[in-house]
């Protein structure tokens, strides 16, 4: 007696665990990275990943097959990053006040390119040149480093990040300005070999 039963496939859009593990392990190093550049904290970067990742799951039918999962990854990062840097700044506001300095004269911020802190090096490799810049991002004051971050790595212009910020365009001008030169003076005490870039 023939048994016609059809043998059972898999559907085609099936998760399995080894597709994921995959697809984790070609993105988590980037995903992480945003996250620890903007929180310049490891630990809190290691939460974000995780919950990046989650969101990832949760769309990996269209991620695994998508060429701009990379981009939607480094989106999710970025976003989830600045929400809980939200956050933390609403869960302290009871006990420290807001800095206000940064208002005053903010209109008259010049409208200037800046240069990438990676160019900031010379004689080293781009992981060595790497390595510095994540180190010296850490130390930063949040309102510096963050805008830094979103302009030079997240390659987002000056009206998205105010926007996402939520401060004047003329703020994450001098922020960043002013993240440049404190970035120059943290790496120029590190040691490491670089050119004059405070300028």
């Amino acid at each position: 007696m023939n048994d016609d039963t059809p043998v059972q496939t898999p559907p085609t859009g099936l998760i399995t665990p080894a597709d994921f593990t995959t697809f984790m392990r070609n993105y988590q190093d980037m995903v992480f990275s945003t996250a620890a550049r903007l929180t310049g904290n490891d630990a809190q970067a290691e939460d974000i990943s995780q919950e990046v990742f989650l969101k990832a799951y949760e769309h990996f039918d269209m991620l695994q097959t998508s060429p701009t999962a990379g981009g939607w990854l480094k989106t999710v990062a970025t976003n989830l990053s600045l929400n809980h840097l939200s956050r933390y700044r609403n869960r302290w506001k009871f006990f420290s006040e807001y800095r206000r300095d940064d208002s005053a004269g903010e209109s008259e911020t010049p409208d200037v390119d800046f240069a990438a802190p990676d160019t900031f090096f010379s004689g080293v490799d781009a992981d060595e040149r790497r390595a510095w810049v994540e180190a010296a991002l850490e130390k930063l004051p949040e309102h510096q480093r963050v805008p830094l971050v979103l302009y030079h790595f997240e390659d987002l212009p000056y009206e998205d990040i105010a926007r996402k910020l939520g401060v004047s365009l003329a703020k994450v001008k001098t922020d960043i300005l002013r993240a440049r030169t404190a970035l120059a003076a943290i790496i120029a005490r590190s040691g490491a070999p670089h050119e004059n870039f405070s300028a």
